[in-house]
């Protein structure tokens, strides 16, 4: 009798190179399952078929990076957002491009269709929210900072929105008002998804936390807690029955009444972008550079209810407190008639301010967009016309075959790059980090990246063809553990040093912090001279804002420009993070402290007061320069100077 052969409960499916720049946005389809689209850093929006080598199809017509993408219920239309603030609407079974919508002064950082409608709901970093709907319009001042996440409820009445305010609101669009606001996050909200049939909306924070809000009571039901980093991507599973989140290489699953993981399934995918769910198999997507990398979970073995997993973030409660029915309703389900606002229609605007003008110079830019077909047989397959008649049933997609436990030949097989962009690429050089494709017409000379990612798919200081034999023999022996190992421990010495002496400068910046003096541990992290300590401790004072007093900043404020500069992704992230946290809190201050009139007689306070407000504002335009030369990057981090730059634009 034949062994039963043990797959994998996870697997990684495909990597392709999406586009010829950095992808800097993704989303699949949530009723398939199966397709996906990619926005990048070249203006394009290509769409893909998961599990297949080809791009279906390339929509041109953006003038910048496209930042936001979506695709409706049905996925016949998608919508992206660009860094400029314009979005464009496709249809996918036509081929060719609906409407071009303006309104927003900075980058579109979110977009939702309507589940019953063809009208779109945009978020952006000018903190504005836009509903492109005759019979829905919202007040003018979404947020107070940019809006991340936008999420229409199943019925259509209620919009949610999350922002980097720590906020989560809920919108009525019949009423064009805001119902409530979810205060309780300490971080920016980066992704909100609503419950597909209770009263019940999940959120994921910086913070590390998951909170669960009741939409009748509008109070917190859960949270969870203990999240292994930033929670960016959340997906409920069809029946509700728990909450799936796609944290750094894990899928972990929830419930929330009372707050459980029931199991952790590790998956090594990094940063996940985007979830959806189909055949029992939830299939997650990533992005690193110009690659997008697919991955696939067996949901069937897979704990989503009943049992708790053993995990730190759990509690120690017994599960009688479960309730004793987790498949009755806890609260209200949502009716799904057809709304007033739920008619088809092809992107209304409200006003003729963001409509272009047929005579204008923009509708030649939306003539000129394209929806190039790059593969007419699965184009055909995925977006033949549904109003067409047709005696062969559609094909149902079948669940994507796991490969066996030992196996890694088809992990490989599935992992080799996409030959859609008609690329090559030669032995990698591990010295230096992954860079762009190198186009086939001549081949790149290797030089040192001006920015060294933060993240990396590959190890430092090690070369492949020391592990492989200089001429592929058949009959040459493998290379004995000994002379591996050798090449392994090159610069371990070294390296092991540089840690030594790092552990020790923050062992003394840690004797200082335990004082409670914050501005001393800060001086005597600067004066060791050494930057990788300096960011060390930012990444701590930057988790709590109350910690950021004034003569912090002075001291800080020239670190920061340093780290801008930097070529290190992390430490220019940080840098970031610390002047946005001081713009916010301190810019208005400083300002106002500057232009108020003298005061009368002596105040010794206020001349102290004033004195550090000046070097701050000294510094500030120090640093305002190199902002604003930076802020045409593209990519993440041409995203996080520009809008340093529009914070520090009262500074002129």
């Amino acid at each position: 009798m034949a062994t039963p052969v043990v797959t994998k409960t996870a697997w990684k499916l495909q990597e392709i190179v999406a586009h010829a720049s950095n992808v800097s946005s993704l989303v699949l389809g949530k009723a398939s399952g199966r397709l996906l689209a990619t926005g990048g850093d070249d203006c394009r929006v290509n769409l893909w078929s998961i599990n297949k080598p080809n791009c279906i199809m390339s929509l041109t017509g953006h003038t910048s990076p496209v930042e936001s993408v979506r695709l409706n219920t049905p996925e016949e239309l998608i919508v992206a957002g660009s860094q400029s603030g314009s979005i464009r609407v496709w249809d996918l079974e036509a081929a060719k491009i609906l409407r071009t919508l303006m309104g927003h002064k900075a980058n579109i950082c979110s977009l939702d269709f309507h589940p019953y409608g063809e009208f779109v709901a945009s978020g952006s970093q000018d903190t504005n929210i836009k509903v492109r709907s005759p019979c829905s319009v919202l007040p003018p001042q979404g947020h107070s900072q940019a809006v991340r996440c936008l999420r229409f409820s199943p019925d259509g009445k209620w919009l949610a929105s999350a922002a980097d305010d720590h906020t989560v609101k809920l919108w009525d669009l019949t009423a064009g008002k805001m119902m409530s606001e979810f205060p309780g996050h300490t971080g920016p909200v980066n992704v909100v998804e609503f419950h597909p049939n209770e009263y019940l909306l999940a959120s994921g924070s910086s913070d590390r936390t998951i909170r669960f809000w009741d939409l009748e009571k509008f109070q917190v039901v859960s949270c969870i807690e203990g999240e292994p980093g930033p929670v960016r991507s959340v997906l409920f599973n069809p029946d509700g029955c728990c909450l799936y989140s796609g944290c750094q290489d894990s899928l972990r699953v929830y419930g929330w009444e009372p707050e459980r993981c029931f199991d952790v399934v590790l998956v090594n995918w990094g940063k996940v972008a985007d979830l959806a769910i189909c055949n029992d198999q939830l299939i997650g997507v990533a992005f690193s550079q110009s690659n997008v990398s697919s991955y696939v979970v067996d949901l069937t073995r897979v704990t989503r209810t009943g049992t708790v997993a053993q995990d730190p973030v759990q509690d120690s409660r017994p599960l009688a407190q479960l309730p004793p029915n987790p498949s009755a309703p806890l609260r209200r389900i949502y009716e799904r008639p057809s709304t007033t606002c739920s008619k088809p229609q092809r992107v209304k605007q409200n006003s003729e301010s963001e409509r272009r003008s047929p005579s204008s110079e923009d509708d030649r830019d939306e003539r000129e967009s394209r929806a190039e077909i790059r593969n007419a047989e699965d184009y055909n397959e995925i977006f033949q016309p549904k109003n067409s008649i047709s005696r062969t049933p559609p094909r149902t997609s079948e669940p994507f075959p796991a490969p066996p436990e030992d196996d890694t030949a088809t992990a490989k097989e599935a992992a080799k790059p996409s030959p859609a962009m008609d690329v090559q690429f030669p032995m990698p050089n591990l010295d230096v980090p992954p860079g762009p494709p190198v186009i086939t017409s001549t081949p790149a000379p290797k030089a040192e990246p001006a920015i060294i990612p933060a993240t990396r798919n590959e190890p430092i200081g090690l070369k492949a063809s020391d592990f492989l034999p200089a001429v592929k023999i058949p009959q040459q022996t493998e290379l004995v553990d000994e002379d591996a190992m050798s090449q392994i421990r090159k610069g371990h010495d070294t390296m092991c040093v540089v840690l030594t002496s790092r552990h020790k400068n923050l062992d003394s910046v840690r004797a200082v912090w335990t004082t409670g003096d914050i501005k001393t541990s800060v001086d005597s992290a600067v004066a060791i001279n050494d930057l990788s300590v300096v960011v060390d401790l930012l990444n701590i004072v930057n988790q709590k804002a109350s910690l950021w007093k004034l003569d912090l900043c002075t001291t800080v404020l020239p670190q920061i420009e340093k780290l801008l500069q930097s070529k290190y992704e992390s430490y220019v992230q940080t840098g970031c993070t610390s002047l946005k946290l001081i713009l916010q809190r301190f810019l208005p201050l400083i300002t106002d402290i500057l232009a108020a009139p003298p005061s009368v007689g002596v105040d010794i306070s206020r001349e102290e007061r004033l004195h550090k407000c000046r070097l701050c504002y000294k510094q500030l335009k120090s640093i305002g320069g190199l902002v604003k030369s930076k802020s045409c990057l593209s990519g993440r981090h041409g995203s996080a100077f520009r809008e340093l730059h529009l914070l520090m634009a009262s500074l002129d």
